[in-house]
C-alpha cells in the first residue's frame, strides 16, 4: 500500500509518517524501483502503535522505548509495567499541577469585578506573580 493508504489504515497522517522515518521512530518502509513507498501490514500495525503511544502522552522517546519493547519478545513483562507505572506518576504530576493552575486562575478571575474599570487582579498577578497575595 502507498502512504495514503497507510495513513488511512493507520490513523496517522502522511505528514507524520514521513517524520517519524525521518527520527528513525520507525523503519523505512520497502521501495519501489521509481523511489516510491510500499507499506505492508507489520508498517501500519506499527503506526498504529505509535499513534496509540502518542495519544496516551508518551514523548517520542518513550515511543521509541516501547516499540523497542514491543519488538523484544524476550523483555519481561515486568519491565513494561515499570515503564507504564513511571508514566502514570509523570502524568499524575502534570493533572495536579494543571489543576493548581485552574484554582489559582479561578481565585483571580473571582476576584476581578468584571465590570468598565480598568483595575483587574489577574493582570496585576501575571505583571508582578511575586507579588501576588498581598493584596
Amino acid at each position: 500500500m502507498n502512504i495514503g493508504e497507510a495513513a488511512s489504515a493507520s490513523g496517522v497522517s502522511a505528514k507524520m509518517i514521513r517524520y517519524y522515518e525521518s527520527i528513525g521512530l520507525i523503519e523505512p518502509p520497502a521501495r519501489t524501483e521509481a523511489g516510491y513507498r510500499v507499506y505492508a501490514g507489520e508498517d501500519v500495525h506499527a503506526l498504529r502503535f505509535v499513534k496509540r503511544a502518542r495519544t496516551l502522552g508518551f514523548s517520542i522517546e518513550e515511543t521509541r522505548e516501547l516499540l523497542a519493547l514491543w519488538h523484544d519478545k524476550s523483555r519481561a513483562s515486568a519491565d513494561v509495567k515499570a515503564f507504564a507505572l513511571k508514566h502514570i506518576g509523570e502524568l499524575e504530576t502534570k493533572i495536579a499541577e494543571l489543576q493548581g493552575m485552574a484554582q489559582t486562575l479561578r481565585h483571580l478571575a473571582h476576584n476581578c469585578h468584571g465590570d468598565h474599570r480598568p483595575d483587574c487582579p489577574i493582570l496585576e498577578d501575571l505583571a508582578d506573580p511575586a507579588g501576588a497575595g498581598r493584596h
